[in-house]
């Protein structure tokens, strides 16, 4: 019977683990948490604070990663923490809003981008378009994970490349007499500071989610005990150090009552310094936009994969292609319900970040807490690799975790609710089908 392959290197993992986080959202959600803590220091803290999250919970999953070396990541820890129903619902989360609403939404910000220079491009066209790059890149990704890690690094490498111009144009060209740049906490602070700075996370969770998925290739890995938890660790670095870069280039171009109110605030803040500078970022969206579509549409189809080989999903989603070495069925379900999503609700993309984030952060704060468990029902011979500063580091990664997923709920509960929703029914899903 056809297996998966290992052919994925160190470096393969981390600019997977680097693309699945750069995508649209630096692009995009800078405005979102400007909004919501309009300070300079306090939007530096939101987003440090997101890249301690993310650090946390990649110290935390190498722990679980060395303990489960194979291709599942995230519903491996679940299932085999709390069992095959809350691996089912995880998988089930992932198929139905979390990685398929991300990639419809995705492909509508790639078309959309596209029309800055096709403006005549109607609305059925730009869907069309977003349509033709989900399942191009899907039919890619199923010829070899070694293809699809090629255009991980190349596409990873460019908008590398496009983030670090918008970087130094930042730092070279920030006048103080253009932009008055203030770091007090004395001015511009919201009335409940901890409510409006877990608010300002969903945009910079959604930027950050991502550095997890490396750990869905762990089946594919060369050596994956060491190769996946150094990715992680090595993919969130890299992220949080160019997200913070990014965040002040943005401010050192453009006053923060700006950058609140801009869904373009890296073409906007380029064009301050040159008239065609918009287009020119706008190709640099396109492409890292372009990366993080095709890295979602391979890494994911690997949970349904684990799923249904662990007999807990439908059996076919486990066939591997006897020439590529891929989970072509399942990578096809993935295409076919994301297309759903697109031609029903393509105008949506705004809306599904807090449902998408909400969702996932919860799942991840669940995956955390069970290496608790696995602290006391494993041996230390079945912990290869030990996260350090047990339990600090965990606890931190979870509290935070679950304090941002309540005040989501709390706060926007017309677009949490419905996942929950969701959930109850895929509970009964889960039973329907083990009884069957």
């Amino acid at each position: 019977m056809p297996k998966l392959q290992k052919k994925l290197t160190l470096f393969g993992l981390t600019m997977i683990a680097v693309g699945s986080c750069i995508g649209s959202g630096i692009f995009v959600t800078p405005a979102q948490v400007a909004g919501a803590v309009p300070n300079a220091a306090l939007i530096l803290l939101v987003w440090a604070l997101g890249g301690v999250i993310a650090l946390t919970g990649a110290l935390t999953f190498s722990e679980l990663g060395g303990m489960f070396p194979k291709s599942g990541g995230v519903y491996v820890y679940l299932r085999e923490a709390y069992g095959n129903l809350m691996g089912f619902l995880y998988g089930w989360a992932i198929l139905l809003v979390i990685t398929t609403g991300a990639l419809a939404g995705l492909c509508v910000a790639f078309a959309e981008y596209l029309k800055i220079f096709f403006p005549e491009m109607t609305e059925n066209t730009k869907v069309a378009v977003a349509a033709f790059t989900l399942v191009g890149l899907t039919a890619f990704n199923m010829f070899g994970v070694h293809h699809s890690q090629r255009m991980a690094n190349l596409f990873t490498g460019l908008k590398l490349l496009a983030i670090a111009a918008i970087i130094v144009a930042g730092f070279v060209f920030y006048r103080p007499e253009n932009v008055q740049l203030n770091f007090s906490l004395h001015q511009n602070i919201p009335g409940n500071l901890a409510t409006a700075m877990l608010t300002g996370l969903i945009g910079v969770l959604f930027s950050v989610g991502g550095w997890h998925h490396a750990s869905y290739l762990s089946g594919e890995a060369i050596d994956a005990k060491k190769t996946v938890p150094r990715a992680m660790f090595l993919g969130v670095v890299i992220v949080m150090v160019t997200y913070l870069l990014v965040n002040l280039a943005y401010m050192f171009l453009l006053p923060i009552e700006q950058i609140a109110q801009t869904p373009r605030v890296a073409g906007d803040a380029i064009s301050t310094l040159v008239p065609w500078g918009g287009k020119a970022v706008a190709v640099a969206i396109a492409i890292s936009i372009f990366g993080t579509i095709s890295i979602y549409t391979m890494t994911a189809p690997r949970i349904y994969y684990a799923m249904a080989k662990d007999g807990v999903f439908f059996k076919q989603l486990a066939y591997i292609h006897p020439r590529w070495h891929t989970p072509v069925v399942a990578m096809g379900v993935q295409v076919v319900w994301a297309l759903a999503i697109l031609l029903f609700f393509s105008g949506e993309f705004n809306k599904i970040i807090t449902f998408v984030t909400s969702m996932d952060i919860a799942f991840m704060a669940l995956a955390g807490a069970a290496l608790f468990i696995f602290r006391k029902k494993r041996k230390k011979t079945e912990r290869p690799v030990k996260v350090w500063g047990y339990p600090f580091v965990p606890f931190v990664f979870v509290a935070i975790s679950v304090a941002f997923a309540v005040n989501t709920l709390l706060e926007k509960p017309g677009q949490t609710v419905p996942g929950l929703l969701l959930l109850s029914l895929g509970a009964g899903v889960f039973y329907l089908f083990k009884r069957n």
